[in-house]
């Protein structure tokens, strides 16, 4: 008697509803900071109308900005490199999950920076509540200009760190302990820099909680998408065997 053919194996229930859980109440949590109205508050801790005093300091622009933005490149690069020559946690990957890991970070950051092309909302520090010529205007006004120069919603700095949560989903169908320890680095990752940028004015923190959804949804579907192709791969590679005995 012939056995039967497994047929195609769809991404894990548990982790796809696990996923599905913890997007929609983190959706449902910066939902709820949009409501409430706090963006300027937060916003006034650091700036004033004279502006913001951290906004030209030497560490926070040459350090948390623009060096923590080249490290993220560069680990981005090892990643790739690592596709064809792992090291590390990468030797436990199987060849298309490492693709995975790299395209899902770029794909986080593509997401970024056509949000923020298409963004018609201002940065803080362009706000004459902070010395600037704008004027608050929500970032949910779509083609509602504020005066200032926009192009800052949501926070691009912070993908830097929030990109990276596309490794939780690929550790976790390999080494589940590796990807809940890397997705704590890349959220307190993302949530410093974006604080940083919050405290020179560059962005509210509205910016820097969906630049955190948006990157984990983006990785999501990625691994969504990864998962099908690997399962049908095995499917067809499984039923050629079948079909050779």
């Amino acid at each position: 008697m012939t056995p039967a053919l497994p047929s195609p194996v769809s991404p894990s229930s548990t982790h796809f509803f696990s996923s599905l859980r913890w997007t929609l109440l983190a959706l449902a949590c910066v939902m709820a900071w949009d409501a409430s109205g706090l963006d300027m508050p937060v916003a006034r801790w650091f700036g004033s109308s004279q502006g913001f005093a951290l906004q030209s300091n030497w560490f926070m622009l040459h350090i948390a900005h623009e060096g923590a933005r080249m490290l993220a490149w560069v680990l981005v690069l090892g990643l790739a490199l690592c596709i064809w020559w792992p090291v590390g946690l990468m030797r436990h990957l199987p060849y298309p999950r490492r693709v995975q890991l790299v395209v899902s970070i770029l794909v986080s950051l593509v997401v970024m920076a056509l949000m923020k092309r298409l963004s018609a909302t201002s940065c803080p520090w362009d706000l004459a509540d902070f010395g600037g010529v704008g004027h608050y205007v929500s970032h949910w006004a779509w083609g509602t200009h504020d005066g200032g120069g926009g192009h800052c919603f949501p926070a691009g700095h912070a993908s830097a760190g929030f990109g990276f949560l596309s490794g939780y989903f690929v550790l976790r169908h390999h080494q589940p302990r590796a990807a809940r320890i890397w997705l704590l680095a890349a959220l307190v990752a993302g949530f410093s820099l974006g604080w940083a940028q919050q405290m020179r004015g560059a962005h509210f923190m509205s910016h820097t909680l969906w630049t955190a959804w948006l990157c984990w949804t983006s990785a999501w579907i990625c691994d969504l998408a990864s998962t099908t192709v690997i399962n049908r791969r095995q499917h067809a590679s499984a039923s050629w065997q079948q079909a050779e005995i």
